[in-house]
């Protein structure tokens, strides 16, 4: 039984115990772990947020030594200089992020051991309150993490599972993740699968499995790079445009070819959605698209697009919908963090709605 932990609940612990003690933050590839620090910075504003990546570094990217010096006594010694990039010489409070530690030099390894259990490097201690945390792959990846036990000893090693597609989805949401990538992901729970439960690697073409490598695949991180995609092509200027083969491409080589086929169709179902204007000039005769597939992403786009403008004519619009794409609307647009929640809470007509189909939340 694996004892993964999500993000929010990586991050609840580093806040916890990250001036104490280091974790590290083992977990698939584009998922988010590189995040960590910017939602650290947030929960912590008087510290400085420091990112120390160590596949890039030797021993020598560590400490320098400076000129040196004497002490009176004919007795000449050495001090050394540290990275700037760890924040030892900024005396104050600091989040440090030891990343891809696993990947890095093995004397980048031993030189960064006193600092994440001692806090302290070279003539440098660290100040009291400061976090330091570090990630890497899981070693099952096969991309070359290795930590040696005399290491790992040192840490608390945690490990940070993949998000689920609901979480994805309400972050997605309010990232500006293109509502056809939102549908495609609320549509297709498979791909966040977690490799380690898939014995067949062709039982699911969309993510990386280290038995049969892919050079593309579906990861939090590539379907961001999807969206990016998606919006300058369909959003762009005229010299921006481009036809369906090369956009297929672009996908293909950001997501896989499998990934980038299935959300070519949903790209597709694109031209039978109504437009939002439509929906505020008349909510009771916008057009209601027939697939499922489609509904998904009219509620996608309905969400990311709330104002008090849209608010009311969504609602009676909203209606018109199947009862599994209003309990879809609802259940994100409920959530602490939706950036428009207020806008929803506030509405009668959504309050109302609530009240006469409570059921769907029991």
């Amino acid at each position: 039984m694996r004892n993964d932990l999500s993000l929010q609940q990586t991050i609840d612990l580093i806040s916890a115990v990250g001036s104490k003690r280091t974790v590290l933050v083992q977990g698939h590839m584009g998922t988010g772990k590189s995040s960590i620090l910017r939602e650290l910075a947030k929960r912590f504003p008087n510290h400085a947020p420091c990112y120390f990546d160590c596949t890039t570094k030797d021993l020598g990217d560590i400490t320098l030594p400076r000129i040196a010096a004497a002490d009176g006594n004919d007795g000449a010694y050495v001090s050394y200089a540290t990275n700037e990039e760890l924040g030892a010489h900024l005396h104050r409070p600091i989040i440090l992020m030891v990343d891809e530690l696993g990947k890095s030099n093995p004397a980048v390894k031993l030189a960064l051991l006193r600092l994440m259990l001692e806090r302290a490097i070279g003539s440098y201690t660290l100040h009291p309150d400061s976090i330091i945390f570090a990630t890497t792959n899981l070693g099952a990846e096969g991309v070359g993490d290795l930590l040696l036990a005399h290491a790992r000893n040192r840490l608390t090693v945690v490990s940070m599972r993949k998000s689920t597609p609901d979480e994805w989805f309400d972050w997605g949401v309010d990232a500006g993740i293109h509502p056809t990538v939102l549908g495609w992901v609320h549509d297709t729970p498979s791909l966040f699968a977690d490799f380690r439960d898939i014995q067949n690697p062709e039982e699911n073409p969309h993510i990386f499995h280290p038995a049969s490598p892919r050079a593309a695949f579906v990861t939090g991180r590539s379907l961001e790079a999807a969206s990016d995609i998606l919006h300058s092509v369909q959003a762009g200027t005229e010299s921006q445009c481009v036809d369906e083969p090369t956009l297929l491409a672009a996908l293909a080589g950001t997501i896989g070819t499998a990934g980038a086929a299935d959300l070519m169709a949903f790209v597709k179902l694109s031209g039978d959605l109504p437009r939002i204007v439509d929906i505020i000039r008349d909510p009771l005769t916008a057009r209601v698209p027939k697939k499922p597939a489609a509904i998904c992403l009219v509620v996608s786009k309905a969400l990311q697009s709330m104002s008090d403008e849209f608010i009311d004519p969504w609602m009676q619009y909203m209606t018109r919908l199947p009862s599994e794409a209003q309990a879809m609307f609802a259940a994100s647009a409920r959530r602490d963090k939706y950036s428009k929640r207020g806008i929803v809470f506030t509405n009668a007509a959504f309050g109302k709605w609530c009240f006469e189909n409570n059921y769907l939340f029991q």
